[in-house]
């Protein structure tokens, strides 16, 4: 388990790019690239806010998700969308519309293998 009472893993709304101890944290949950299919390990990944940082997303272990720098792009360039599943820490992708008129989620499984808790609350 990760974030004892010591480490901080949200930053919230203080720093913009997630810290060295999130991408750890990010890593053992995630495995690498979260993209359907792609087999990038999570040192050829970058981490993605959910809620874009810019429209208010904050720097904490729920908001982000790891993404190679071909799906991060294809993502941001492409009308693509990730939003949170109904399980902590699972995800789901959801496609524009030219792909997808009902725009139907598509999981984003960790490539981890077992369940791995990561804890981003202290306290």
């Amino acid at each position: 388990m990760f974030g004892g009472a010591s480490e901080v893993l949200d930053v919230g709304r203080a720093r913009r790019l997630f810290t060295g101890s999130q991408r750890v944290a990010l890593a053992e949950r995630d495995g690498g690239c979260r993209w359907p299919g792609c087999d990038r390990p999570p040192s050829w990944t970058e981490a993605h806010h959910i809620d874009p940082w810019a429209a208010g997303g904050r720097t904490d272990l729920d908001d982000g998700v790891l993404l190679c720098r071909h799906h991060h792009l294809l993502l941001h360039n492409n009308g693509w969308r990730v939003v949170r599943a109904r399980d902590p820490g699972q995800f789901a992708l959801i496609p524009p519309r030219e792909l997808d008129a009902q725009q139907r989620p598509r999981p984003m499984p960790t490539r981890r293998r077992g369940q791995v808790r990561v804890r981003s609350r202290v306290g």
